[in-house]
């Protein structure tokens, strides 16, 4: 598979704003082991105020929190997904976010593109972050 440049993005100087108006991150591959990036990631957004929701096929909970099989089987509003699977994975995130109609923001983690994916979100008003880290650019933020 060949990587993808990113073409897509929202502004990074829109990310502040992004995390002010987010309250619930679904985390999309939030595995249950501690020293993988998602867990870390999902764990430091818990200890920053942020209700996460976990995403993954197996687990009933994951650091506390309920785990789901599938976005759309999420029953609160969802404010951001955060996206820790492979690239081909991404459009179908999206279209289930687009489905929902309460997502603000997709994000993929570091390494993670899909241009396509990502201005399908856009063109249906959902701000599209891809290839940043949520916890790294959380942790920028909060020291400004």
């Amino acid at each position: 598979m060949e990587c993808e440049f990113p073409t897509v993005n929202t502004p990074k100087s829109e990310f502040k704003e992004i995390f002010q108006n987010t309250k619930t991150i679904a985390i999309i591959g939030c595995s249950p082991d501690a020293s993988k990036a998602s867990n870390k990631v999902a764990s430091y957004l818990i200890e920053n105020g942020f209700t996460v929701l976990p995403v993954y096929p197996k687990e009933d909970f994951i650091l506390g929190q309920k785990v789901y099989r599938s976005l759309s089987d999420i029953e609160v509003n969802v404010d951001l997904v955060d996206i820790f699977r492979k690239p081909d994975v991404i459009a179908s995130v999206v279209d289930e976010a687009i489905q929902r109609g309460d997502v603000k923001c997709v994000w993929s983690q570091l390494g993670l593109v899909n241009n396509a994916a990502m201005e399908k979100a856009e063109k249906h008003g959902i701000k599209a972050v891809q290839n940043f880290c949520t916890k790294i650019e959380h942790m920028m933020i909060k020291e400004d």
